[in-house]
């Protein structure tokens, strides 16, 4: 750091102080030395007095919670999005990357709510929409009618019920794994009620499948 730098506090360290950050969850953030911190705040308190009583009255409020371990977490999620130029998810490649998404997945929603602190607030603010809610329940959902809708249609036409094994059929076999699966979720208690009540009005009898072995099934009918 030069000697002209040193005559100007950075800018970040004193918005952080404001908002009633303590000095060493900002250095724990910065990575820095805590008396580096201070010494900037010694000159911010230089120019402009009413800082120290700033971040006195905010401490006073109550104010949504944040941790060392949360700067480091807001640190890293900066960081990825500077070097990748996306945000990191839920169901990323590495358990690093699915934790900073997790993490970042509470912080929309309590952005949602209202409930966001003002320090992660401002730090997130310099990555374009990053509170927008996520696609992937979105396109989870249209995926989801699209299989019933299949299904009912080859039901629908006299079909039989998809296999998810034991076809060579590719498209087949894609409708039975969907099916299985549902098959599983209301075994395990885990199905939507609202998935449940439109496979039980669109596809009757669903849950029990083919029921005979052997003999001459009914073919899967082209969509």
């Amino acid at each position: 750091m030069t000697d002209a730098k040193r005559t100007a506090p950075d800018p970040e360290f004193v918005q952080l102080y404001r908002q009633g950050t303590p000095t060493s969850k900002i250095a724990a953030w910065a990575r820095v030395a805590e008396t580096t911190v201070r010494y900037h705040l010694q000159l911010a308190a230089k120019q402009d007095p009413d800082i120290r009583d700033e971040h006195k009255a905010t401490l006073a409020e109550p104010a949504p919670r944040t941790s060392e371990a949360g700067l480091r977490n807001l640190a890293a999620v900066l960081a990825f999005y500077e070097a990748q130029g996306r945000l990191p998810v839920g169901h990323g490649k590495t358990a690093r990357g699915r934790a900073l998404g997790s993490w970042l997945a509470n912080r929309r929603r309590q952005s949602s709510d209202g409930t966001l602190s003002p320090v992660y607030r401002d730090a997130l603010a310099v990555i374009p929409g990053w509170d927008a809610p996520s696609m992937r329940k979105a396109q989870d959902a249209q995926r989801w009618q699209q299989r019933l809708e299949e299904l009912q249609r080859i039901r629908a036409a006299g079909g039989e019920w998809p296999r998810h094994q034991k076809t060579d059929d590719r498209d087949e076999r894609t409708l039975g794994v969907w099916l299985h699966q549902q098959r599983i979720d209301y075994r395990a208690g885990r199905m939507d009620p609202a998935k449940e009540d439109k496979l039980n009005r669109l596809v009757p009898g669903w849950r029990q499948g083919r029921g005979h072995r052997g003999g001459r099934r009914r073919p899967i009918l082209p969509t």
